[in-house]
């Protein structure tokens, strides 16, 4: 009986994740279908002279929305520019104001984002779309590195929103913004503040954190002991930025330091099974050859969940760049399952999830000169671009993978960020810089997969 109620759940869940593949595989191809009827729409509606007619400024801003979340920028201005100059009295303005400047940050124009963002809170500044162009103007300086201009704009959001959607990410963002501006005194202040305010909520942990990152940037090594073991002795709330691991290397890594290699060593000991967590693979990295490393864990693997897919076209394109091609694969898993058809809500396509603006910088490297978003379905396509796309993020990183695969999810002006205040440029202290949750735990899943391929595979793709 237990075998047929096991079999049953099996054929279960085999079901699900088919009835899956095809809902995400629909809505993917509902969004082409969209995107492709509205360019059909803009060429017909566009006279002569280039001039797109008259629409009403709902229809405009569908076009808009249709164009952003393909990520055509340019496209999803033209209409919203319309919006601005026709109809100034529309309740969407806010919205197409606030498009215009989010589209430019996207495009890496800060300041021309800033100047947009400007407008928006000055024009509509109890609104939903007030609040959030504040809140990107300081990530916008802040990637100017105006780091100042930053504090100044996150300080206003914090007085004018006290209880708005970004309130406790405006307090961590000035705590990093004043540390990477080297105000020291004032980070901490503001961290012992955002501790206080947000007690026992994750805001609480991740300020005391930031504490701890900032010593060991300053190569305080007694102090950054003392800061993790308040941290261990906490509870860690759902939804922080760090995990007890990361505190417990970040303890054994400023042992290090101050010359308790016996500490460390034990801390680094006490982590266990390195494929379960990145940490862990990390402290394994410290205390275990890599064989010893193999021979202990890669029997707990199942090769099914790592599988070998497009190995000839892997192979073509990773290892003539310079790149493993294991870790192409560790990249795949995570952003598609290997799907070919896969499409993210931001107009990520393929196997890869390359979208489309990152595609045309790196199409013709590739060989593939008259791009078309459709041809991103395409494993050939993708795999080949992606490869370019990453050779060139691992010369920009140094070589650092997990900087690549950073930079891969969260952009890389924020993984270059992430990195220059990062000391030593080691990878659990660059991890640990991470400042956006989603990329930071898609770089340990990243990783994770890619020390499993290692574990499994060759570096021509063949099982050890």
């Amino acid at each position: 009986m237990l075998s047929e109620i096991s079999k049953t759940g099996i054929s279960f869940i085999a079901l699900l994740f088919a009835v899956c593949f095809l809902v995400n595989t629909a809505a993917a191809q509902t969004s082409d279908a969209d995107l492709r009827a509205v360019i059909e729409s803009d060429r017909r509606d566009r006279a002569a002279n280039g001039i797109l007619a008259d629409l009403s400024a709902a229809e405009h801003l569908r076009r808009a929305d249709i164009y952003m979340a393909n990520r055509l920028f340019p496209a999803a201005r033209e209409h919203w520019q319309r919006v601005i100059e026709r109809f100034p009295d529309d309740p969407g303005l806010a919205r197409a104001l606030f498009g215009m400047g989010r589209s430019y940050m996207w495009e890496r124009d800060y300041s021309q984002a800033i100047e947009w963002f400007e407008r928006v809170l000055k024009d509509f500044p109890m609104t939903k779309e007030g609040r959030e162009a504040l809140a990107f103007t300081g990530a916008s300086f802040v990637r100017l590195s105006c780091h100042s201009d930053a504090v100044r704009a996150y300080q206003q959001y914090v007085t004018m929103f006290p209880d708005g959607e970004r309130v406790e990410s405006a307090y961590l963002n000035i705590i990093d913004a004043l540390r990477e501006d080297g105000r020291y005194a004032e980070a901490e202040k503001w961290a012992d503040m955002a501790a206080e305010r947000f007690a026992g909520k994750p805001t609480e942990y991740n300020a005391l954190h930031s504490k701890l990152r900032m010593e060991i940037f300053r190569q305080n090594w007694s102090r950054a002991i003392q800061i993790a073991d308040s941290l261990l002795a906490k509870p860690v709330p759902r939804g922080s930025m760090a995990s007890q691991d990361e505190v417990r290397f970040l303890r054994a890594f400023a042992l290090e330091r101050i010359k308790a290699p016996a500490a460390a060593a034990e801390i680094y000991s006490g982590f266990g099974n390195p494929l379960e967590s990145y940490f862990a693979g990390l402290a394994s990295d410290k205390v275990r050859s890599s064989e010893v490393s193999k021979t202990s864990y890669s029997g707990n693997l199942n090769q099914a969940d790592f599988p070998i897919l497009y190995r000839e076209i892997l192979l073509k394109n990773a290892t003539p760049r310079g790149i493993d091609p294991r870790f192409v694969l560790a990249i795949m898993k995570q952003e598609s399952v290997f799907k070919p058809t896969a499409k993210s809500p931001a107009g990520a396509r393929g196997l890869l999830q390359l979208v489309f603006d990152t595609a045309i910088k790196f199409n013709v490297k590739a060989g593939f000169p008259n791009l078309q978003p459709d041809d991103l379905y395409q494993p050939s396509v993708n795999i080949a671009i992606g490869c370019e796309y990453i050779r060139f993020l691992k010369d920009e990183f140094g070589g650092l993978y997990e900087g690549i695969a950073a930079s891969y999810n969260g952009g890389e002006d924020n993984a270059l960020r992430w990195l220059n205040r990062s000391e030593p440029k080691e990878p659990g202290i660059f991890v640990s810089e991470i400042g956006f949750a989603e990329t930071k735990n898609y770089v340990q899943k990243v990783m994770n997969n890619y020390r499993a391929y290692r574990l499994l595979y060759t570096e021509d793709l063949r099982k050890k």
